[in-house]
């Protein structure tokens, strides 16, 4: 959408008869979410639809299927387990284990007894991932097979009883036994001598008992740990059920990570649970196999990040693209110079584009189906005017903050409710500084989402772009203050300056470092940090290019002055300094010479 076009209330009153459509399952979500319907919690919805549609399938995994009936019971004996080992309500456990159907039934096993499943990014490798585990002391860590030398790796670093370690096979784990490694507990084995009934402990678990730590920016240095509450995930059981009217005979397509809130909250448990439809998944996303999954399954709908939907885009067409069973697609990062491109060529009825985050109290899904927009959202919200060369908000003459324009680009805030809560995440500091306060008037105080939104008209919003320390890249948030704190650990290198930058034809921004050597007649060795980098960082979070500075601008105040380093980019006509590369499918940074910028502009590589 471009800033001249605007969302009409025609726009939107022409939609409205679908809306209403969706009333009735809004009345069952307000039921749920009753306050005073206090002691309900996730374990009691996935209950609640294996009550409904015991013979439906919940899972197909590969070659395998799981009904309802079936996923519940052996979530019942997980829990079991987990309760005669010692593990109660509150406790943590790690779980660390890509997509597959054992990470849903060790996530529900903690969670119906009242534990809190730590999800650990399986990104994550050395000093990150025992930083991760350790940061939320849990009692117990279950890990899958397939993340096995990660955790060994780490282990004898872990604040955790080396008898707690349950290893969970990459393999039909509940029907093929097989021995577990030694030094660890064969959990699955375990579990089948438990029972399958529904344990009276998730009576007593309720909406405001912790459910997940998710980790925001945690695969870039020091993580943070955001709070997901049982009535976090009821909210998108019971919200999403309406906005996304999924049915019983739906088969959702899954590939994101159910490490992340979109995989886990907004594609399972509101697209799939909530409805009693099948959940079809796949460790890891493949452009390749992606139609395939599809047609085979006859997947109804699909879960996506932008840059998703960028890598099917991208793909070689064929005359039957629009020949597939998908009608409806739910999440977010779709980008409006593509959405009406991949709408058609794929022939999508319905795309739910939504706006939320992990740990913030802002969420809107665009319930009216309209093109190029993450949604409305009233009442909570507030965009407010930023400055982006002082990288500040704009303030009256009164010290309180400006909303901005409708089609001004302006600075997404969430205004701190009852009804809105900003719970936050398990270190307190972090939480602080995520606040606002004294935002419009004394003692108000707003969720600072980092995100700027332009309002299109209608209260309809467009992502415009992520600021300060974070950028956005392959679907991943990534923090450039924890990048450079590992940069700094490498011998020679005085000054690491991390920021993103624009690369054509792809989502997000690509990670770009400048570096200052100690000693200027001692060049930094660039194989030495990219080894460096690939050891402690996962892929997409490697910075793609590198700048060599001999000394570094700074302010009076000491601050780099980052908003010249990405004006010039990767550019190497904007600086006369070294500029290097690290080109897709290879293992060393080269010279970025004017032919190499050119070319990449114009997409002879894709990143």
């Amino acid at each position: 959408m471009s800033n001249q076009q605007v969302i009409k209330l025609s726009d939107v009153v022409k939609r409205v008869p679908s809306v209403l459509a969706k009333l009735p399952r809004a009345f069952n979500a307000a039921k749920i979410l009753n306050p005073m319907n206090e002691n309900i919690s996730i374990g009691w919805a996935v209950e609640n639809t294996t009550r409904k549609y015991p013979n439906n399938v919940a899972i197909y995994y590969e070659d395998r299927a799981l009904t309802y009936s079936e996923f519940n019971r052996r979530i019942n004996q997980v829990s079991h387990y987990l309760l005669s080992i010692g593990v109660k309500k509150g406790d943590v456990v790690a779980l660390s284990m890509q997509n597959r159907p054992e990470f849903l039934i060790c996530a529900m096993g903690i969670a119906k007894i009242g534990g809190v499943a730590a999800l650990i990014n399986t990104s994550q490798t050395s000093k990150v991932l025992s930083y991760s585990i350790n940061l939320v002391n849990p009692v117990a860590a279950i890990v899958g097979e397939e993340q096995l030398e990660s955790f060994n790796q780490v282990r004898a670093d872990l604040d955790l009883p080396w008898e707690q370690a349950l290893f969970v096979g990459d393999w039909d784990v509940f029907t093929e036994p097989k021995e577990a490694p030694e030094s660890y507990i064969n959990l699955a084995e375990e579990a089948l001598k438990c029972s399958g009934e529904n344990p009276e402990e998730t009576k007593q678990v309720s909406k405001s008992d912790h459910l997940f730590y998710i980790y925001t920016s945690g695969t870039t240095g020091m993580p943070k740990a955001s709070i997901t509450n049982h009535e976090r995930a009821l909210g998108a059981y019971a919200g999403l059920s309406i906005v996304a009217s999924m049915k019983p005979d739906d088969i959702f397509y899954a590939t994101l990570p159910l490490y992340h809130a979109t995989g886990l909250l907004v594609c399972w448990i509101g697209g799939v649970l909530s409805s009693g439809g099948a959940l079809v998944t796949r460790k890891k996303f493949s452009t390749s196999r992606f139609w395939e999954d599809i047609h085979h399954y006859q997947c109804t709908a699909f879960g996506y990040v932008g840059e998703l939907c960028r890598y099917l885009l991208n793909a070689p067409e064929h005359p039957d693209d629009a020949n597939n069973s998908v009608r409806t697609i739910i999440g977010n990062g779709l980008r409006p110079s593509i959405w009406k491109e991949f709408r058609k060529r794929f022939a999508i009825d319905t795309i739910l584009e939504f706006y939320a985050s992990s740990e913030g109290n802002v969420a809107f899904f665009n319930l009216f189906n309209l093109d190029e927009t993450v949604g409305f959202g009233a009442g909570n919200v507030a965009l407010v005017k930023y400055d982006k060369e002082k990288e500040e908000t704009v303030k009256d003459a009164n010290g309180f903050m400006i909303k901005a324009d409708v089609g001004e680009a302006g600075l997404m805030l969430g205004k701190i409710t009852k009804a809105t809560p900003f719970i936050g995440y398990t270190q307190k500091d972090k939480t602080e500084k995520a606040l606002f306060h004294n935002v419009f008037k004394e003692g108000d105080s707003y969720f600072n989402t980092g995100d700027l939104l332009r309002n299109v008209g209608c209260k309809h919003y467009q992502f415009v772009d992520r600021l300060g320390d974070t950028f956005r890249w392959k679907g991943e948030n990534v923090s450039t203050t924890e990048l450079e704190n590992i940069f700094a650990e490498i011998k020679g290198i005085s000054d690491s300056v991390v920021y993103g930058v624009e690369v054509p034809n792809t989502d997000g921004k690509a990670g770009m470092v400048s570096l200052t050597p100690i000693d200027p007649e001692q060049p930094v060795d660039l194989h030495k940090f990219l080894a460096h980098a690939v050891e402690e960082l996962p892929p997409y979070a490697v910075p793609l290019f590198v700048r060599i500075k001999n000394e570094m601008d700074t302010t009076g105040t000491f601050k780099y002055k980052k908003s010249d380093l990405k004006k010039d980019g990767f550019n190497p006509e904007s600086t006369a300094e070294p500029l290097h590369v690290l080109l897709p499918r290879t293992k060393e940074y080269v010279p970025l010479t004017s032919e190499l910028y050119r070319d990449i502009h114009e997409g002879k590589y894709s990143f």
